[in-house]
């Protein structure tokens, strides 16, 4: 089962400096991101750019596709590099970045957008910054910052002033705020259509039989009366 466990850290305002409102954190067993993408090949395009081939890295810009295993960057720009044991780190731009990434031994993905996102595929850690959004399957988290743990699975947010107009057009900017959804864990068993659960239920009665009807006979003690 997931717990989790919120801690809330009052600040004082600085005026100039980033103010944290909200640390959020998801501790969770072991269910590490895709463990096996290191071990693909690095597939990387986009409408210009360069790399070299010694130190393995490289930079691109526009259209950017990125991908290793099932993770996979979106981006307008990005540099990147493959690290010594074969993973991906990189630091990407865009309007938004996406970001994904499948979880081991489960059939779900995490995802992250922001506009600019940097990942240590070493550490297996991502930040995402300016508007940024995670996603843990139904689970979300918006702020203007946003760091995430893959092999731990926890994230910490904090409300951090805009710094440019982001979002989508008429979407109210974040400001140093965070937002976010749990939803509520799936019951065991299946409900009925009347919405109640009906594991462990008993079986219902059998329908009883009902009694053959009993013949009319005529009664001789009954006189009719006079007259008829």
């Amino acid at each position: 089962m997931i717990d989790y466990p919120m801690r809330r850290t009052p600040l004082r305002a600085l005026a100039g400096a980033c103010l944290t409102l909200l640390c959020i954190a998801i501790a969770a067993s072991p269910a590490w991101a895709e463990k096996a993408d290191r071990d693909k090949p690095i597939n990387f395009q986009g409408d210009t750019g360069g790399g070299n081939a010694e130190t393995k890295s490289g930079e691109l810009s526009g259209n950017v596709v990125v991908t290793q295993g099932t993770l996979s960057i979106h981006a307008d720009r990005i540099t990147f590099h493959q690290n010594p044991d074969n993973s991906l780190s990189a630091t990407a731009y865009g309007n938004p970045v996406t970001f994904r990434e499948k979880r081991d031994g489960v059939d779900e993905y995490y995802e992250g957008f922001a506009q600019r996102i940097v990942y240590d595929g070493q550490k297996r850690f991502v930040e995402l910054f300016d508007n940024a959004l995670l996603k843990k399957g139904s689970d979300q988290i918006r702020s203007n910052y946003i760091s995430y743990d893959a092999a731990t699975e926890v994230f910490k947010a904090e409300g951090r002033p805009d710094s440019g107009p982001g979002g989508a057009a008429g979407e109210v900017p974040l400001g140093a705020r965070v937002r976010g959804v749990f939803q509520p864990e799936a019951k065991d068993g299946k409900d009925s259509k009347d919405g109640k659960n009906t594991k462990g239920a008993a079986p219902p009665a059998p329908a009883s039989t009902p009694s053959p009807a009993l013949p009319l006979k005529p009664d001789d003690k009954i006189a009719l009366p006079a007259g008829k």
